[in-house]
């Protein structure tokens, strides 16, 4: 399935577009936004694949819009009562140009090109061998394998997360959200421990007035994560 959402500052359009999303079986809705800068907020909240936006709208536009997000891997479809900026939409490497009103054949033919791009650009993210568990991570423009028992702990840095394994000296940079990696990793050995921290229970050692302790680096157990946490410390550091 591949999820959407929907920025769009005229209601009639938005609820026009969610009809036509559910009657797509590919489709699936994440939300809709009245404004570009809602819709930014839903990102950090949640995985998108493909953004249908206007492009006229109040205080941000969706050209604006969509250059502050180009390098979040979600694909764009322009959806405009206005010819001109067609020419502008190829700078963000849009998948498509319908203008307004748009017909549910255009609204598919646009989505269906969407999903070739979408099917042809995925890539397996996680899997498992004999010996061990993996994930592989998107670094600039690398894919990084990172083998589950070597990582340490993931700290979120707004768009990104850096990934801290034993077998590296430097961190890991990745344009991922921590929810997305939350939902990924093995809750058994993963646990989020704070907004901006997830840690390998199994490397965890030493704990120091609340804090977890990694060589010269603490990190927080936050009020929200405190009774999990503690629940973990009292089966495991009890054995």
């Amino acid at each position: 399935m591949i999820r959407c959402l929907l920025v769009d500052d005229e209601p009639l359009a938005l609820d026009l577009l969610e009809g036509y999303v559910n009657d797509t079986p590919f489709l699936t809705l994440v939300a809709k936004c009245s404004n570009a800068i809602s819709a930014i907020e839903k990102m950090d909240e949640e995985d998108v694949d493909l953004i249908f936006t206007d492009i006229q709208m109040p205080n941000l536009s969706g050209m604006e819009f969509s250059k502050m997000i180009l390098n979040q891997g979600a694909k764009i479809i322009f959806t405009t009562a206005f010819e001109g900026f067609a020419l502008e939409s190829y700078k963000v490497n849009a998948v498509d140009y319908l203008v307004k009103p748009i017909s549910y054949p255009e609204f598919f033919s646009a989505a269906n090109k969407a999903k070739k791009q979408i099917s042809s650009q995925s890539t397996p993210t996680k899997g498992t061998s004999q010996d061990e568990d993996y994930i592989f991570v998107k670094s600039e423009y690398k894919l990084i394998k990172i083998v589950l028992k070597d990582l340490i702990y993931v700290e979120g840095l707004k768009d990104y997360l850096k990934f801290y394994t034993v077998n590296s000296e430097k961190p890991i940079m990745s344009l991922k959200s921590m929810k997305s990696l939350e939902e990924e990793l093995p809750g058994k050995d993963f646990m989020r421990v704070h907004r901006s921290f997830m840690v390998n229970l199994k490397k965890v050692t030493t704990i120091d007035r609340s804090r977890i302790v990694f060589g010269n680096k603490y990190i927080p157990v936050s009020e929200k994560h405190k009774d999990a946490f503690q629940k973990f410390i009292d089966s495991d550091f009890s054995k």
